[in-house]
């Protein structure tokens, strides 16, 4: 699946080209924020994510411009959370809304929910695995057999981390950048607060060595 960022923020495109790139989609930028029309055409992606503050002309000119020849889904990316806001880009035919900062976890499931609408689309990304055990991400779930972990959604998301790694070292400067977003005012405590949580409730179904710490790096998954 192709997706097409039109978003000229460059921090806010490379976490999400990365995110949806760990995912399995294919990501593109806009290299012409004049000629946006043109790139959609070209690359031809199943899916946009619309900025609606852009260069020369906003989302909302694009949108329409693009739903004169195009189905193709288009959720909406806005500092502005006011409901006529969102009201103008379901106007001009955008899929869904999501409003900034973003939340990695929240814009993964609204991605897969409109691709499923769109395309009757099963996404695979649903499900990691690792040996015998599967994380579960639209359930918020660690599934396993006779096993079943309601998880929190910082739990689910450092879980993610840790299944993507594969049994490689997950840093925890990338584990608190993909639950939180920023570090600004996260610091290692918080971390480790919550991973104690969730070492608790895997050793409660016989998982209490499935997270392993490497002392001053981050933590793994056992073999």
């Amino acid at each position: 699946m192709k997706i097409l960022i039109v978003e000229d923020d460059q921090t806010l495109f490379q976490l999400l080209a990365n995110e949806l790139n760990q995912w399995g989609y294919e990501t593109k930028g806009v290299e012409n924020f004049n000629e946006v029309y043109r790139e959609v055409l070209h690359f031809q992606p199943e899916l946009i994510l619309m900025d609606v503050t852009l260069p020369y002309y906003n989302g909302f000119y694009w949108t329409g411009k693009i739903r004169q020849h195009s189905k193709v889904p288009i959720i909406f990316i806005s500092s502005h959370s006011e409901s006529m806001n969102i009201v103008q880009a379901m106007q001009y035919g955008a899929d869904d809304y999501i409003v900034k900062p973003i939340d990695i976890a929240v814009t993964r499931a609204k991605i897969q929910a409109v691709l499923r609408r769109a395309y009757d689309y099963v996404v695979e990304s649903d499900k990691l695995a690792y040996k015998n055990l599967s994380l579960n991400l639209a359930a918020c779930k660690l599934e396993g057999q006779d096993i079943s972990i309601d998880l929190t959604r910082t739990e689910l998301l450092i879980l993610e981390c840790l299944f993507l790694a594969k049994g490689d070292i997950a840093k925890r400067e990338s584990i608190i950048e993909h639950c939180w977003q920023s570090d600004q005012f996260i610091d290692d405590n918080t971390l480790a607060v919550n991973m104690t949580r969730l070492r608790k409730k895997l050793t409660k179904v016989g998982l209490s060595d499935f997270i392993m710490t490497k002392k001053g790096v981050g933590y793994y998954l056992h073999e």
